[in-house]
């Protein structure tokens, strides 16, 4: 059997088989198995982000009866929470992913490529990595759109994407058309994403960090192209 063809094919599959299940898995768990996962306590001790107190600002009475505390970190927790839940009820992550991958420009398309270390919080049990590319990806959307946009988005998505096949959420507001706690929550959760690096609120290399290389060199490129055309 081991001098066939097919011996030779099978041997092979599963020594690749246990290479990548040494790579993929067991070598990032060792890696990480002594640092503590964050929790809910750890993630909003920095703070609020700055869109949750917008909510609060812009929709007093539905936030009050939403979060009748304010905009605590008790409430943006809870907020956060129940942000992902809703998440992974409605799909969303079926077509939006929450992984920037090195590929396809997509660092210049999301921002940062994400690390291993960026997962390592309760809410990214289980890891929303997607299934396809049909919308942009999440996981950088902290601050790139602001709370309006999202609000837009969320009640009809071709009012702001004109070409979009996402659905209506209208569930998510009141009978006044107004966000209703789902509604902020889920635009909390997907403001926050991403809130955590050095270049938020400037994915695209505007902020302090400045530009990267490839970034500069993408714009360089956009703009030649334009001139000589």
């Amino acid at each position: 059997m081991f001098e066939s063809k097919a011996g030779v094919v099978l041997i092979a599959g599963l020594f690749m088989f246990a290479l990548a299940f040494v790579v993929m898995g067991l070598l990032p768990w060792l890696i990480y198995i002594d640092q503590p996962e964050q929790s809910m306590a750890d993630l909003v001790a920095d703070g609020v982000t700055p869109e949750f107190f917008d909510l609060a600002e812009r929709f007093p009475e539905q936030f009050k009866q939403s979060f009748p505390d304010g905009p605590t970190r008790e409430a943006f927790a809870s907020a956060l929470k129940r942000g992902r839940d809703i998440f992974i009820a409605e799909g969303c992550w079926h077509c939006h992913s929450e992984q920037v991958r090195p590929v396809s420009n997509e660092d210049l398309r999301f921002g940062p490529v994400s690390h291993a270390r960026e997962y390592h919080n309760v809410l990214q049990r289980p890891v929303l990595f997607g299934t396809r590319r049909v919308g942009p990806d999440l996981f950088r959307e902290a601050a790139r759109h602001s709370n309006d946009w999202h609000v837009a988005h969320f009640y009809q998505p071709t009012l702001v994407a004109p070409t979009s096949v996402m659905p209506s959420y209208q569930w998510f507001y009141d009978e006044h058309d107004y966000p209703n706690r789902d509604g902020m929550s889920i635009i909390t959760y997907v403001q926050w994403l991403g809130s955590w690096l050095p270049e938020y609120p400037y994915f695209q290399g505007e902020g302090p960090m400045g530009p990267t290389d490839r970034q500069k060199n993408a714009v360089a490129l956009v703009h030649g192209e334009r001139e000589g055309s």
